[in-house]
């Protein structure tokens, strides 16, 4: 999955020509800077490879979506519709702004439930969030239709899912507004960082002046900006985008890399009936970041985890016991554990996630095993890992 892998001459030379520049902010010094402007030259390479009108980069994924919610006007006492399958960055981001994460079922997409989502909505519902977990997407067409019926803004958090299709537009691309990261461990990365997409206008100028302390960016004297209105410090630097400059040209290599990969593998699983994988939309093409399948029980995918443990077989999980990523064990957001107080609204839907159901996402999550996608591996390597991935899950099957 991550192009960290891969790092090579055109990484070390994007970083070494900001090194040898030697300014390091993306705003500003325009004087010293020689014309060399890492982060603009970023956000032009994403329009142009996700076909979207406007990119702001920012310094994280969960910067992103923060920003993201924040530029189509998401506050305090807004409630924003999410799936109980994601990053703790998702509830993160809303609760930062002061709205009011409220937590549905997912489906076998492994993304939002459209109709959990009709179900939650409110007077007080501002915006709905489909997370394209793993590299897939869940049911877009419906869930814009949702969105538009019911005047809700539409925001979708792809940070795991950069290449990934919908009816021929780029994941990212579809609603209103969209997220990316760029951290670590994604398919192209800028170490940190992230980046809002979107083809509103007066969305991407408060993205562009939120994420810099309101900055109106007017002109080329920094000091004699003005602000609109208030803003917070979500900048990126001209090194990050250095390295994310590199990487995104080099992102139809690292697909079609992630595309052989997941290919070998999901034929050779794609043998054993009991396997059953997670739902793709019509008109959707995964990204390859990973391959998700659900077993017939969560007992069965747990023994299938601890086997693939045993036999050497890394970066799978079954999310179900995860800390990271599933409602089950975000105990810290449902006992509302925070530094600071709290508003009332958001305590009290805290409170209610203790004891709503979710007998549907822990249907489909405690089945679900994803594996990440490499990189590095060799077609040998992948196509042994395959066969001794096939012959684990036999193995456990044979004996439930």
């Amino acid at each position: 999955m991550p192009g960290f892998e891969l790092f090579g001459d055109t990484e070390r030379e994007s970083v070494n020509d900001v090194l040898d520049n030697g300014i390091l902010m993306r705003y500003g010094f325009d004087g010293m800077r020689n014309g060399h402007w890492k982060a603009k030259a970023l956000e032009s390479e994403l329009r142009k490879t996700l076909n979207t009108n406007h990119v702001q980069l920012v310094s994280s994924g969960t910067a992103a979506v923060t920003v993201a919610l924040a530029s189509a006007g998401v506050g305090a006492g807004d409630e924003v519709i999410m799936p109980t399958f994601t990053f703790v960055a998702s509830f993160e981001a809303i609760m930062m702004l002061g709205a009011i994460p409220v937590l549905v079922d997912i489906d076998s997409t492994l993304t939002l439930d459209p109709k959990a989502v009709e179900a939650a909505i409110t007077q007080n519902t501002k915006a709905v969030m489909v997370v394209q977990m793993c590299g897939s997407m869940g049911d877009m067409d419906t869930l814009k239709s949702i969105c538009d019926n019911h005047n809700l803004i539409f925001v979708e958090d792809a940070c795991q899912a950069i290449g990934g299709t919908y009816n021929g537009k780029s994941l990212g691309s579809i609603a209103d507004v969209g997220c990316f990261s760029f951290d670590f461990v994604k398919t192209i990365t800028c170490g940190e960082g992230g980046a809002v997409i979107t083809n509103n206008k007066d969305y991407y100028l408060n993205a562009d002046h939120y994420s810099d302390h309101g900055h109106d960016h007017m002109g080329n004297d920094r000091g004699a900006e003005t602000h609109p209105f208030l803003g917070y410090n979500f900048r990126i630097s001209e090194l990050h985008a250095a390295v994310g400059l590199a990487q995104v040209k080099r992102l139809p290599e690292f697909l079609a890399i992630q595309k052989r990969n997941f290919d070998i593998i999901k034929n050779e699983l794609a043998t054993i009936p009991e396997i059953e994988f997670r739902t793709v939309p019509k008109g959707g093409i995964e990204s390859c970041a990973f391959l998700s399948f659900f077993l017939p029980s969560l007992e069965i995918s747990r023994k299938v985890s601890e086997a693939f443990k045993s036999n050497g077989i890394d970066v799978c999980w079954n999310y179900f016991d995860n800390n990271w990523h599933y409602i089950r064990e975000w105990h810290h957001l449902k006992d509302a554990k925070s530094l600071y107080p709290l508003s009332s609204e958001i305590k009290n839907a805290l409170e209610e996630l203790k004891t709503q159901n979710f007998s549907q996402s822990d249907f489909y999550i405690g089945r679900n095993i994803s594996c990440l996608i490499k990189l590095s591996w060799t077609e040998e390597e992948v196509r042994e890992r395959a066969l001794k991935m096939r012959n684990c899950i036999n193995e456990v099957l044979m004996v439930n």
